[in-house]
């Protein structure tokens, strides 16, 4: 957020979710107060717009300065009365998940169970069908709630987001002798009979079970030469990292690359 002279910012406001501000140059007020709603959301089931009277803090972000700003709390900055000059700021949101968020993904859950599905009885149709629909969701419902709680929620969301960063090098620095995964968390391995399917955010990919040693060596997140992962594994490492890389699950490596790796990991495997 850039500010010149003496703007004034955004009113007070509260956020629903955490706020880092990093002060990168210049100067601005700011004014901080506590929450007046526990855990606010702006779709609620009460409105929120009051702020409290109390300041909890005030006063001058200077570059370098950070600050953390809860959720729920009311705050303004601005360069009301400052004159010339200017502010730069930049601002962080941290959105969290919440038992809501968990409560609409088992929604979707529940598209698996036929019983959800069905249309419900209107209030004019029978009372005693009625009755019957209402036990059998219910049951259906508490079955739901404990074969998917909110771990598996939160294991389910962080697998399912999408990669932030996406590498395609086709080929340019050569044969391909060396690759790191870079998906933003590791990639699941499921064996099943005589297959092991490689689970991403987006794809799922499906290899002969006797390429799980190497495919584990390839998206363990550290570098790996292929002709390791073959004189290990026995399994062809080059065809693997081949399509480990066009999938965008892994990168290629050069020896200038592994330069960021120096000192992180050990080097039995390039």
């Amino acid at each position: 957020y850039l500010t010149t002279g003496d703007a004034a910012g955004f009113s007070l406001h509260w956020d629903d979710h955490d706020v880092i501000v990093v002060q990168l140059a210049g100067e601005k007020e700011w004014e901080i107060r506590g929450p007046s709603r526990s855990a606010p959301m702006y779709r609620d089931a009460a409105p929120n717009v009051e702020p409290p009277q109390d300041i909890m803090w005030s006063g001058a972000a200077m570059a370098g300065d950070v600050l953390h700003i809860p959720r729920g709390h009311w705050h303004r900055a601005s360069r009301t009365g400052k004159g010339d000059g200017f502010s730069l700021h930049a601002t962080f949101g941290f959105t969290k998940r919440t038992g809501v968020d968990w409560l609409a993904w088992l929604a979707d859950q529940a598209r698996r169970e036929q019983v959800f599905r069905e249309d419900l009885n209107q209030p004019g149709e029978d009372r005693k069908e009625r009755h019957s629909e209402d036990n059998a969701l219910l049951d259906a419902a508490s079955r739901l709630l404990t074969s998917y709680p909110p771990t598996n929620y939160s294991a389910s969301a962080t697998h399912a987001a999408s990669p932030g960063r996406h590498v395609s090098t086709a080929g340019i620095f050569g044969p391909l002798s060396a690759v790191v995964c870079v998906t933003d968390f590791p990639p699941r391995i499921e064996t099943r009979g005589d297959t092991a399917t490689v689970a991403t955010a987006d794809k799922r990919i499906t290899f002969t079970r006797k390429a799980t040693p190497a495919l584990k060596l390839l998206l363990s997140g550290n570098p790996v030469r292929l002709d390791y992962v073959s004189s290990d594994t026995g399994v062809d490492g080059e065809h693997l990292g081949e399509v480990l890389v066009r999938e965008g699950i892994c990168a290629e490596l050069t020896m200038e690359l592994f330069s960021g790796y120096i000192g992180l990991t050990t080097d039995d495997k390039f």
